[in-house]
Order: C-alpha cells, then sequence, then structure tokens
C-alpha cells in the first residue's frame, strides 16, 4: 500500500512538472525531427528530416533565399535555437519578415550563423546592419551551439552558447514570420522553441 502511494504521489509531481512547463509560454517549432508542418519552405534548400535533427545542405539556386519560414508571425518574442553547422556554412535567424519576398537581410533582422564570412564585421553573432559580431568571432563550425534572441520593441539582443554576442535598440518595431537560413555548407536544427512576450 505505501509503495502504491509512493508511486501516485511520484506521478502528481511529474504531471505538475509538465502542467508547469506546458504553461510558460514557450511554442516548440523543431523538436528532433519533428517540426516541418510549422513552417512552410520557401526557396530551393533541400530541408528535410535526418536522424534527430532537420537539415538542409544543398539547393537548386545560386541565390541565398533558402528558408523554412514560421506559418506563424511574431513580434516581442524570445527564441531559443539549437543548430550543427559544418564549418563553411552559411545560415541565420531571419525576424520579423514582415516582407517575404523577398526574405532578406535587408527586409528582416538576422541573427547571423555565418563564421567564415569574407567581410566578418556581421560575422556569427552579429544582427546583421544593426550590431556587429564580436571579435575574433564566435567559432560554431562542427559543434552544436545553442543561439538566443530576445526581441521586445526597438530592443534586440543576441546570446550564443551563454555569452551576449549582439544588442541594439534600433530594430523594426512590426511583426513578422521567423525564418531558419540556408545559404551554404550543412545546416542543422534540433530544437527551436519560441515564446511570444
Amino acid at each position: 500500500m505505501r509503495s502504491i502511494s509512493l508511486g501516485l504521489a511520484a506521478a502528481a509531481l511529474l504531471l505538475t512538472g509538465c502542467a508547469s512547463m506546458q504553461s510558460s509560454g514557450w511554442q516548440t517549432l523543431i523538436d528532433g525531427g519533428r517540426g516541418m508542418d510549422n513552417f512552410t519552405t520557401v526557396g530551393s534548400a533541400n530541408w528535410r528530416v535526418e536522424g534527430d535533427a532537420i537539415v538542409a545542405d544543398k539547393r537548386a539556386g545560386t541565390d541565398g533565399l533558402n528558408f523554412l519560414a514560421t506559418k506563424n508571425t511574431y513580434k516581442d518574442f524570445h527564441i531559443r535555437a539549437e543548430f550543427w553547422v559544418s564549418d563553411d556554412a552559411n545560415s541565420g535567424l531571419y525576424l520579423r519578415c514582415s516582407d517575404v519576398r523577398p526574405m532578406t537581410d535587408r527586409t528582416c533582422h538576422e541573427a547571423n550563423i555565418f563564421d567564415k564570412r569574407p567581410d566578418p564585421s556581421y560575422a556569427t553573432g552579429a544582427i546583421v546592419w544593426l550590431a556587429k559580431a564580436p571579435q575574433p568571432v564566435p567559432k560554431t563550425g562542427g559543434q552544436w551551439n545553442v543561439m538566443e534572441v530576445v526581441a521586445k520593441g526597438a530592443s534586440m539582443t543576441v546570446t550564443l552558447n551563454g555569452v551576449q554576442t549582439a544588442q541594439s535598440s534600433e530594430a523594426r518595431d512590426v511583426g513578422g514570420v521567423i525564418g531558419l537560413q540556408y545559404a551554404g555548407g550543412v545546416v542543422k536544427f534540433r530544437k527551436v522553441e519560441v515564446k511570444p512576450l
């Protein structure tokens, strides 16, 4: 009887923990190989499920306008993305894309993932055209990383692997879709979560 009571108490605690996780406001967009249905494919990249991640490693054209774009729009939010890229990869999180034809680093804000960007000013960790990358540029190739972006009003902050890399108070205060970019190399996302603020 005592073991049954302890089992029920443990189950109740577990359910309470699950309920608090669900009520925290986070929306899971990618979880391992699940989540492609939360996005629209833009461009010609070969996004697919491979193992425990969503992966792209080729595109048909030569442009960089290849994305998984969220079906929902977000204005003020906190996004957390676990990603793996090859050393030569060109990727990024495109944010507040109010105009998706085309989605560019001029019509969206881009938290960049591009270790070997020819001009390192806006390489990995930067908000392209708003806040430069730290020097030396953080290296993300060949390992799992976590990028977080908090956007609230005109404020936008990027954190990479627990270290703040960029901050701006001049972000466009608009809503729009979020895009996961593929422009070269190998790009994998295994967890993407967003919390509207």
